[in-house]
C-alpha cells in the first residue's frame, strides 16, 4: 500500500479490500448495492477514502 491512509483521498480496489479484509467480489458486491461509494477514472475504479471510513463507522453501529 502507499504511504500513509490519512493523506490519501481516492483508494484502488485492492487498497480498499485490504483495509477491509475482504475478497474482491464482496467489495464490488459492496460497490454495486451503494453500500460504498465509489468513482471512475477512465478505465480505472477508485473508492473514496471517506467512503471507507463511513461503510467502518456504519458496521460498528449496526453491530452495537
Amino acid at each position: 500500500m502507499r504511504n500513509n491512509i490519512s493523506e490519501m483521498k481516492l483508494l484502488t480496489t485492492v487498497e480498499a479490500q485490504n483495509i477491509l479484509s475482504i475478497g474482491r467480489t464482496r467489495l464490488f458486491k459492496l460497490i454495486a448495492s451503494g453500500e460504498i461509494e465509489s468513482v471512475r477514472i477512465g478505465s480505472s475504479r477508485r473508492i473514496p477514502v471517506l467512503a471507507v471510513e463511513k461503510f467502518i463507522e456504519k458496521l460498528i453501529a449496526d453491530s452495537s
